[in-house]
């Protein structure tokens, strides 16, 4: 029978993958498709995976959905990878499965890691409610995004890349006032894993004299209530 697996891979310690997403890679599908081919392989390499594998990122993916349905109409079973994390979010992944789910094909997804979990909880920050806005728009309608963000009753949890962080902690600040909490949280699971928390002045300048590398999330304490009351 036909299958869609969406499979969630390390962001970072190749150690953090399941035992039933290394079986169902290994056994379980006919294809993988993956974001980076490469990346996946060295995955695969480490755990003495051999599978067939096609190229699916976010420069395809319109073009490759109607041939990857047909191919899991056919009976084909496949599964889906990121570079690192779970498909979907703030990946590709979702032009995909909603074809799945409109042709009735069946869809398998795996628990496992993303990225902005463990950066929420290493915050301190209360997590009983929070708003995952994933990467913020580069042009038009960012101010207004930055501005809704800024006054939002629960924790606000975003990702973003190295040579914008300091440009998008100032703009925040901008709103929110620079002592507002946040906490930054850099190269999670991997060797030089690093959290930076505390008023948002401070982080700024933090990451302002050192160079910004790796994976970043970026976790914005709530809206004093008095604020988003007024909002």
């Amino acid at each position: 029978m036909s299958k869609l697996y969406l499979v969630p891979t390390p962001i970072g310690n190749l150690e953090d993958i399941t035992l039933r997403a290394l079986r169902i890679l290994r056994e379980e599908v006919d294809l993988i498709l993956a974001e980076d081919t490469r990346k996946t392989g060295i995955l695969l390499k480490h755990y003495g995976i051999s599978k067939p594998m096609t190229a699916f990122h976010q420069h395809n993916e319109h073009h490759q959905v109607s041939r990857i349905i047909e191919r899991l109409k056919s009976g084909e079973r496949m599964a889906l990878v990121t570079d690192a994390g779970t498909p979907g979010i703030s990946d590709p992944g979702f032009l995909l499965t909603r074809a799945c789910v409109q042709e009735d094909i069946v869809l398998e997804s795996l628990p496992g890691p993303t990225a902005f979990v463990p950066a929420l909880l290493n915050s301190g920050l209360p997590c009983d409610r929070f708003l995952f806005e994933g990467f913020l728009p580069q042009k038009k309608g960012r101010a207004t995004r930055i501005s809704e963000i800024t006054h939002s009753p629960v924790t606000v949890v975003l990702y973003e890349s190295p040579h914008r962080l300091v440009k998008t902690l100032k703009q925040i600040a901008e709103h929110s006032g620079n002592e507002r909490f946040v906490s930054v949280s850099r190269e999670l699971t991997k060797l030089y894993e690093e959290n930076i928390r505390g008023p948002i002045s401070d982080v700024i300048m933090h990451f302002s004299s050192t160079e910004v590398k790796g994976e970043l999330v970026i976790v914005l304490s709530a809206a004093p209530k008095k604020e988003h009351q007024e909002h």
